[in-house]
C-alpha cells in the first residue's frame, strides 16, 4: 500500500486556537487517516475514511474550519509512520504522544481518558471496569459518551472499550461497528474477549 503525504501525557490542558492546524492526511489498511496537530502536540486524530479527501473534509468540517485555517504538511513523520504500522497490525504504542483539547476536560474524563490509553493491544475493558478504575463506579454510560466523543483514535484506543456480556458496544469511526471489531481481531484474533467486567 502507498502512503500519501502532504505525516502518556494528559497534561496540561492546552487551549490552541482553531486557525493554526497543521494536518497530514495518509493512507493506511484501516482507511484514510488524518492527523491534526501544533507545535507537536496532536490535536485530533480521524480515521478510517474511504479516500484523502473525505479525510481531510471529516476534520474540516467538524471542526468548523476553512481552507485559510489549515496547514497540508508532514508535521509528524513519526506519528505518522507509527500510526501506519499500527494500522497494519503492529503493536504500536502511542504513550508518548502529547494530547491538546480544544477546552479543559473534567476530572472523570481525564481519568477515563489515562485509564483507556493503559489498556494494552490485545486487551480490553468493560466500560463499567473503566469506570471503576478512573473511580467512578457506576459510570459505564458516562465513559461510554466520552468514548464516542474520543478525538484521538488508535491514540486514545477506544476501540479496545467494550459492553459487558460479550457485546461490542459502539464506535462513531467511519466503518462503526464493524471497524471496531476489525480492530480487535486484528489485535487478538477475537472481537469478544474481554479483561474486564463491569
Amino acid at each position: 500500500m502507498t502512503s500519501s503525504k502532504s505525516q502518556n501525557q494528559l497534561e496540561p490542558d492546552v487551549h490552541r486556537t482553531m486557525n493554526d492546524f497543521s494536518i497530514s492526511v495518509f493512507e493506511t489498511q484501516m482507511g484514510w487517516l488524518a492527523i491534526a496537530g501544533k507545535d507537536g502536540v496532536l490535536t485530533r486524530v480521524k480515521i478510517g475514511h474511504a479516500s484523502e479527501g473525505l479525510a481531510l473534509r471529516a476534520f474540516v468540517v467538524e471542526e468548523g474550519l476553512n481552507d485559510a485555517h489549515i496547514e497540508m504538511k508532514d508535521w509528524s513523520p513519526r506519528l505518522r509512520e507509527e500510526l501506519t504500522r499500527f494500522a497494519d497490525g503492529e503493536p504500536i504504542t502511542f504513550d508518548h504522544v502529547e494530547l491538546a483539547w480544544p477546552k479543559p476536560l473534567t476530572r472523570f474524563r481525564k481519568r477515563v481518558i489515562s485509564e483507556t490509553r493503559r489498556i494494552s493491544w490485545g486487551n480490553t475493558l468493560t466500560y463499567g471496569a473503566v469506570a471503576k478504575r478512573a473511580g467512578s463506579s457506576g459510570a459505564a454510560r458516562a465513559v461510554g459518551t466520552a468514548m464516542s466523543s474520543n478525538r484521538f483514535p488508535f491514540v486514545v484506543p477506544c476501540h479496545r472499550v467494550v459492553g459487558s456480556g460479550g457485546g461490542l458496544g459502539g464506535f462513531t469511526a467511519p466503518g462503526g461497528v464493524g471497524l471496531k471489531e476489525r480492530l480487535l481481531m486484528m489485535e487478538n484474533g477475537s472481537a469478544l474477549e474481554s479483561t474486564g467486567t463491569a
